[in-house]
């Protein structure tokens, strides 16, 4: 038996016999996909509103991506950083022009940009601030979600992330999400650093009070403390601008990206920001095989080369606002949250029955995920207007 004859049931029944049980995927196998839309091993075809948490932001196998990573592939897929490569040195350069930035340290997963961050944060806190060794403390928001590293998990308030995985890692301290003064009685000279998502995704895309981003740039300077702005799903255009803090008129002293920096096509993300924090980072301090690999720089440049011309936050703004208007006209729909092509949709209690709402929209041709009460929507940048009513529609006839 082949890979093309398994049926649905044959690859479900595999993937249960033989993978870890790490997730409770949907029941569609997925075999194909082109701009906003996805086919399953038996041809069906699905619009995509689900955008692999913000990883396919410019739709499944943009060409010019998959034209980078082709032509890459033909000449050097790794060096390690123990020896340059052609792309690394560009790569590095491009990101920090388009998001004004000062240095690069590429990375593979999100999770690692964040465990990165931390490392950076910590050493920073003892060489330039000053904290006492083993006391730096960093502060984040509750209802977080930044991954599921050990270090990670140490600081998430989900049970379920962290239920059989302790002891956790000390050196962190949790706040409400757009709080201002529990964050600043939080802080001491002991803090290194503030940690938020500028959107908080996992939450349900959950935007902080205005002037909220503000207040923690204005607080972080008065302490002498860092400002990490977790930009790994709302960047990126995701959320309307190339980086979410922008909207605010915020810069943040280090940023993680991830997910859409190679726009779903291999594991890419980076921490980037000021040159001094990151400068603190020496040889032998830190590591990755993959990281900075040239397959990944080169389809990183192809990703930042389209963020260059404007189109996609564009396309975020205006389509983004189309798509909030549409939602917030549902009936069954209690709010509407988030900004740009980015929305979590909240359901009336008595119109949702959890997964369910999600197996009756694909039963419609809508993939989309739901969680704790709201549809995450968070279709592909390249998505058209017809395509976003079209989804709107399938989402209108379910709840009805």
């Amino acid at each position: 038996m082949t890979v093309d004859t398994l049926s649905p049931q044959d690859h479900i029944a595999l993937a249960e016999r033989w993978g870890a049980h790490d997730s409770v995927p949907f029941p569609v196998v997925l075999a194909g996909g082109e701009g906003a839309w996805v086919s399953d091993v038996e041809g069906r075809r699905y619009l995509d509103f689900h955008g692999g948490y913000s990883a396919i932001n410019f739709g499944h196998r943009h060409p010019a991506l998959v034209a980078a990573a082709k032509t890459q592939l033909d000449r050097l897929t790794l060096s390690t950083r123990a020896f340059h490569n052609d792309q690394y040195a560009p790569f590095c350069r491009d990101l920090a022009e388009l998001t004004n930035t000062e240095m690069v340290l590429p990375s593979n997963s999100g999770g690692e940009a964040i465990d990165t961050a931390v490392k950076i944060a910590r050493k920073w806190a003892y060489q330039v601030k000053g904290v006492p060794d083993g006391a730096a403390e960093i502060i984040v928001a509750g209802a977080n979600f930044h991954g599921r590293t050990m270090t990670i998990i140490s600081f998430s308030t989900h049970d379920n992330h962290r239920a059989g995985f302790g002891p956790f890692t000390p050196g962190f301290k949790v706040v409400p999400f757009g709080d201002i003064d529990a964050l600043r009685s939080a802080v001491t000279e002991n803090t290194a650093a503030v940690l938020l998502e500028p959107i908080q995704g996992e939450a349900g895309i959950v935007v902080p009070p205005k002037g909220y981003l503000a207040e923690v740039r204005e607080l972080c300077d008065d302490s002498n403390t860092l400002f990490i702005a977790d930009e790994i799903q709302c960047g990126l255009a995701r959320s309307g601008p190339t980086l979410a803090l922008d909207e605010a008129g915020v810069r943040a002293d280090l940023y993680t990206l991830g997910k859409s920096l190679s726009g779903g096509l291999l594991p890419l993300s980076a921490v980037i920001g000021r040159a001094d924090v990151i400068g603190v980072i020496t040889p032998g301090d830190h590591g990755s095989t993959f990281g900075g690999s040239p397959l990944a720089c080169a389809v990183g440049r192809a990703t930042v080369a389209l963020l260059a011309t404007g189109e996609f936050q564009e396309r975020s703004r205006e389509l983004g606002a189309h798509l909030h208007a549409r939602l917030n006209e549902l009936d069954g729909v209690t709010e509407v949250r988030g900004r740009g092509l980015w929305a979590g949709v909240q359901i009336a209690e008595e119109r949702t029955a959890g997964r369910r709402v999600t197996e009756l929209l694909a039963e419609r041709g809508l993939l989309c995920k739901e969680d704790r009460g709201h549809l995450r929507v968070a279709p592909p940048l390249v998505v058209t207007l017809e395509e976003i009513d079209l989804g709107v529609d399938m989402i209108a006839d379910v709840l009805a």
